[in-house]
């Protein structure tokens, strides 16, 4: 079965991780990457998971009161029936759940990724292999670098200014030039050469210099990017 491909923002998201083992560091160590606010209980948690940043730790055996009010749900414990058993609770609370190794249990997975200030990527076999998830994130590793996180980014600080200035039909072209300029040149486009192709494309002719509307040195303007 191919799952569907959706992002979902967890930024602050109360989330749950039943299971204090490798595995279930591996999950918080993801679901912390994007921000969320994990919480983990299990009888006995690592010493590694507790020495992870903005992670809550309860010492005790999961509860069904436990899934309240949470975002998502991970039940990684070491017994498959307590995992289908946690995964039942949350499908009837409309809560999302992985239970790790039973695809029959689970809402999403988690697949192999890579990021890169807001750039994401993500790789899934549908559940059949690991193995192949990785092969396609090594893959990419030479194509999801530093600099095209620091591109979007900095793609993303004009659409305001994009969007009042260039007709929409051309917005487009816009962003693929400045990003083909970025990626040709290994480092984000200065200033001035971005603002030559928006006073080339401008939708009324009137181009006036951007000045101060944002500032380009924070994406590394200059900068040359090694792959990540």
């Amino acid at each position: 079965m191919a799952y569907f491909p959706m992002f979902i923002e967890l930024q602050n998201a109360p989330c749950l991780v039943l299971g204090g083992g490798g595995i279930a560091r591996r999950k918080v160590m993801v679901l912390r990457d994007f921000g969320a606010l994990v919480t983990v209980i299990a009888p006995e948690i690592q010493a590694s998971i507790r020495q992870i940043s903005g992670v809550k730790c309860i010492d005790r055996e999961y509860q069904r009161e436990d899934l309240m009010g949470r975002r998502l749900v991970v039940a990684a414990t070491d017994n498959a029936a307590l995992n289908h058993e946690i995964s039942e609770a949350c499908r009837a609370g409309g809560i999302l759940v992985n239970a790790v190794d039973q695809p029959e249990d689970c809402d999403f997975i988690f697949p192999a990724y890579i990021r890169k200030g807001e750039v994401a990527a993500a790789f899934c076999s549908g559940g059949q292999s690991p193995a192949v998830a990785q092969y396609l994130k090594r893959q990419n590793h030479d194509v999801v670098t530093d600099l095209v996180g620091q591109l979007a980014e900095c793609l993303g600080s004009l659409r305001q200014l994009v969007r009042e200035r260039i007709p929409q039909q051309e917005r487009k072209a816009v962003y693929e030039r400045i990003l083909q300029m970025g990626l040709a040149a290994g480092r984000v486009p200065e200033q001035t050469a971005i603002q030559n192709i928006i006073k080339e494309m401008e939708k009324d002719g009137s181009y006036e210099a951007v000045k101060d509307e944002w500032d380009i040195t924070r994406y590394g303007e200059g900068k040359s990017c090694e792959s990540g």
